[in-house]
């Protein structure tokens, strides 16, 4: 599967060369932001790649830093203009999750813990149908089917071979006993998780029961990093008001959280055991059915 071009990534670079250009004048985005008039917060989102840079802001800072390198601010002016173009997933239309899609296509590695449902990305085409379904009644049938081909769509980044995600996966045993859709979904799905956790970048890991209390017990997270940034993104995924912690304290906490839990889980060659055995009990079913 080819790359996919991603204007979030460009957003990214241009927001790190920013940073950098900044710091070598000696000026603190404070000042920045007051000698353009500006709020401080629209600096850090331009420097964390987190919005659009036009041309204007281009030129206001590559002149407050004393940038007279003509070559390099041509460069960044067309870093600029590809950081403004769109995502595949605006073809779409207005679809939910579009911030938490473009960090995605971007990520290096995604690191997430899931007390529910298998993961977005690792579900097959039957149980993402049915988890849309259920999970949001209110959903038309177009838009249903809209969301389906956009979660399809975000899995071709586990199998990108320039750049695949590494991803590490912490599942609550629950997940597996949980029939969504039918016996044959859930076998289905099951055997799509194994192969999938035997693959070299993605590692899938069930927490038993007797892990007891736990740091996932608050719920969902998932932790992106990045490769051209040391900084991560926390993502806590909530019905109408997703969260994104972006404060290095924060991720720093989250990635404990999700260390421990790995320790607290089963490795991954015995969670593929005990996700076989999930299995035979979903085609016993199919069977009495």
């Amino acid at each position: 599967m080819a790359a996919t071009f991603n204007p979030t990534l460009q957003r990214r670079r241009l927001g790190a060369e920013l940073r950098r250009l900044r710091q070598a004048s000696g000026l603190k985005s404070t000042e920045v932001a007051e000698r353009l008039m500006v709020s401080q917060p629209k600096i850090s989102h331009l420097e964390n790649g987190n919005r659009t840079v036009s041309p204007r802001d281009v030129r206001d800072l590559c002149a407050l830093y004393g940038v007279r390198d003509q070559q390099v601010i041509d460069t960044l002016l067309a870093m600029a203009g590809e950081s403004g173009q769109r995502g595949w997933w605006h073809s779409y239309g207005d679809i939910p999750q579009s911030v938490y899609i473009a960090l995605e296509t971007d990520a290096a590695s995604l690191h997430t813990y899931e007390p529910a449902v298998v993961p977005d990305l690792l579900q097959t085409p039957a149980y993402a149908h049915t988890v849309i379904g259920e999970t949001i009644p209110e959903l038309t049938a177009e838009q249903a089917a809209t969301r389906l081909k956009v979660r399809l769509r975000r899995q071709h980044r586990i199998y990108d071979p320039a750049r695949p995600l590494h991803l590490s996966v912490v599942l609550d045993k629950s997940v597996l006993h949980r029939v969504v859709g039918s016996p044959e979904t859930m076998r289905e799905q099951l055997e799509h998780l194994n192969a999938l956790g035997a693959e070299p970048h993605i590692t899938v890991q069930v927490l038993p029961y007797t892990a007891g209390a736990h740091a996932g017990l608050a719920g969902q997270f998932s932790i992106l990093q990045f490769a051209d940034s040391p900084a991560g993104v926390v993502y806590v995924e909530r019905f109408g008001s997703d969260l994104y912690l972006e404060k290095p304290s924060d991720v720093r906490d989250f990635g404990m959280m999700h260390d421990q839990l790995q320790a607290k889980a089963l490795d991954p060659v015995g969670s593929r055991d005990v996700i076989a055995d999930v299995i035979k009990t979903y085609l016993d079913a199919a069977v009495r059915s």
